[in-house]
Parts: C-alpha cells; sequence; structure tokens
C-alpha cells in the first residue's frame, strides 16, 4: 500500500502543530508558576546567532500553511509575524491549523510534478512538487518544531517526548 502526499503530510502538521500548542501551555504555565518574565522564554535562543522561540513558531507555521497552498496550487495565507506572547503563538498555530484543515487529498494527491519555485531574499528555489513536500516542508517544519521544544526544554520546561509526540 502506498501512501499519498495528502496523507504524509496534511494530519500529521495538524497533530504536530496541536502538539506544539500543548507544550506552549506548559511553557507558558511554567513561567507563571515560577514568576519568570514570560517574555525571557518567548525571546530564548540555543545560541546567539539563532532564531528566538517566537521565530521558531513563526517559521514552523510558514512552512506548512505555505507548502501546502503551493502543493495545491492555492493563495498563500501570509501572517504579519508580529506575535509577542504566548496567546499570540497560540493563535498563530490556530490559524495555521484551520488554513491546513481546509485542504482535501484530491487539492495535495497527484501533485508530485507540480512546479514549485519560490523566493525568500535573494534566494531562488526550484523543486517539483514531491521534492518540495519531501526535502524542504517536511525537514524545516520539524526543524523549527524541534528547535522550538528543545528551548524550551533547555529553559527547564518540564515537557519530554510524549509531549513532542503528543503520547
Amino acid at each position: 500500500m502506498q501512501i499519498s502526499m495528502y496523507q504524509a503530510s496534511v494530519p500529521q502538521f495538524i497533530v504536530m502543530l496541536q502538539n506544539l500548542s500543548e507544550i506552549l501551555k506548559k511553557a507558558e504555565h511554567h513561567a507563571i508558576q515560577k514568576k519568570i518574565d514570560p517574555c525571557v522564554l518567548l525571546a530564548s535562543r540555543l545560541f546567539p546567532d539563532m532564531f528566538h522561540l517566537i521565530k521558531q513558531v513563526q517559521i514552523a507555521t510558514d512552512q506548512v500553511r505555505h507548502g501546502c497552498a503551493r502543493l495545491a496550487g492555492v493563495e498563500l495565507l501570509k501572517l504579519d509575524d508580529n506575535e509577542a506572547s504566548f496567546a499570540d503563538l497560540q493563535a498563530r498555530i490556530a490559524k495555521t491549523v484551520a488554513f491546513i484543515e481546509k485542504f482535501q487529498p484530491a487539492q495535495i494527491d497527484g501533485q508530485e510534478a507540480r512546479e514549485i519555485k519560490f523566493s525568500i531574499g535573494e534566494w531562488k528555489f526550484e523543486f517539483t512538487g514531491q521534492q518540495y513536500l519531501l526535502t524542504w516542508i517536511m525537514p524545516n517544519f520539524y526543524f523549527h518544531l524541534t528547535t522550538a521544544y528543545n528551548l524550551l526544554r533547555h529553559n527547564g520546561i518540564e515537557i519530554g517526548k510524549g509531549d513532542f509526540l503528543g503520547g
């Protein structure tokens, strides 16, 4: 049995974003309990040249929104990147989940050969649909999701693999 591009992506993105939402709730609760300014966690980085927690969540959500839209050939849902609180990040995740939940399998399945072209700043990218999903969207999504998890774990939030995977 073969797994389709839709089955390999959208349902899993939704689950993982919901898990991220729960992890962020634990982080916010931790900050309140320990009387830590939430901005300390939101601005935390693993290393000075890496993005902070807010940017990690922004990029993770961008990957799936933009990725699904490009695969389906529909307009991208762009967000303002102005989140400054845990509530703002929760709203961003909710908007992303609501957006990708609207995609039907027929919009993404069969798009393996679709030509995907886009630019980020001066960098230009060209993929087939399948390459885009497997070598761009998924690795970038999981990289930023994992980095967000690691930032919080490094800062003492009591989360584990079960939280990341939704166990």
